[in-house]
């Protein structure tokens, strides 16, 4: 009798603990192999952890990017990542540009909910867009602050891009076509050595994407595009709607990074992982702390 009790007891225990298992809330978010996108999926992991009882699993730095996540997402095998608006647009639905940034996110958000049943959050306020930098001295010296303003004395100025920058028509001829450059010298250069050369003084100008790390460790600024020349790559979360419909919590935790995140404190933070060799939990934990969305 007692060892059928205890048989009986261990079959319970058994099956109590297969319940629980079986009953435990788990999710999986992606993250493309870019440091900005590892400190956004930790700070999304952090917030949902905090705020639910919900378990998140982190593929980080999946390789190939959207080109393998999206299809993931689709199968249900990923849940959650961060994507850019101009991406979405672009890559995945394969539509034309268009060209204000406000319309292109209202009309990725449509087109993913009606081809994908994927939903996109409000976005963060980033964009790591294509652009055109100077050493900030120089740019406030000559009173430079948009494309514009650089055509009128680009006469004066230096220009260097990797070298397929100068042949590609979403490059240098298409944005000279649009504001008319005029500049003294065009230099084409290993993508590595941009940086080296605007601090030698080498070159005043280079192309640069807009949240890249660097641009804090040599302190330069970003132009403004305005004309629009330069797709938007606006950043958000994506998450399945089945997810959403399971996990319905979910909806308030994602919101609460709209708008939190400007251009100069992503890269700042692409700055502390890059160049100051901080971990990329770390540095999301210390922005979440710092805008008041830690408990």
């Amino acid at each position: 009798m007692k060892r059928r009790f205890l048989l009986i007891m261990l079959v319970v225990v058994l099956a109590l603990s297969m319940a629980a298992c079986s009953q435990e809330k788990t999710i999986t978010i992606a993250s493309k192999p870019m440091t900005e996108q590892f400190v956004i999926a930790e700070m999304l992991t952090v917030l949902i952890e905090q705020e639910t009882d919900i378990t998140v699993e982190h593929k980080a730095g999946v390789g190939g990017g959207t080109s393998n996540i999206h299809p993931a997402m689709i199968s249900g095998e990923i849940d959650i990542y961060p994507e850019y608006t101009g991406t979405g647009w672009m890559f995945v639905l394969e539509e034309e540009l268009i060209n204000d940034p406000d319309e292109l996110y209202k009309e990725v958000k449509a087109g993913y909910k009606e081809d994908f049943d994927i939903v996109w959050s409000e976005l963060y306020g980033f964009n790591d867009t294509y652009g055109m930098a100077m050493k900030r001295e120089k740019a406030e010296e000559m009173g430079i602050k948009t494309y514009s303003d650089l055509a009128d004395v680009s006469s004066k100025l230096v220009f260097g891009a990797e070298h397929d920058f100068f042949e590609r028509e979403d490059g240098f001829p298409g944005i000279d076509d649009v504001y008319g450059f005029d500049f003294k010298k065009e230099i084409g250069m290993d993508i590595g050595l941009k940086y080296q050369a605007i601090e030698s003084g080498e070159v005043d100008v280079i192309n640069i994407f807009s949240t890249d790390g660097k641009l804090k460790e040599y302190d330069m600024v970003v132009l403004e595009d305005n004309k629009y020349f330069f797709p938007s790559y606006y950043a958000a979360t994506l998450i399945r709607q089945e997810t959403l419909d399971e996990y319905p919590e979910l909806e308030k935790v994602l919101s609460m990074l709209d708008g939190k995140i400007s251009n100069d404190e992503m890269t700042n933070m692409n700055y502390l992982v890059e160049i100051e060799k901080m971990e990329a939990k770390d540095v999301a934990i210390n922005f979440l702390e710092e805008k008041g969305l830690l408990k």
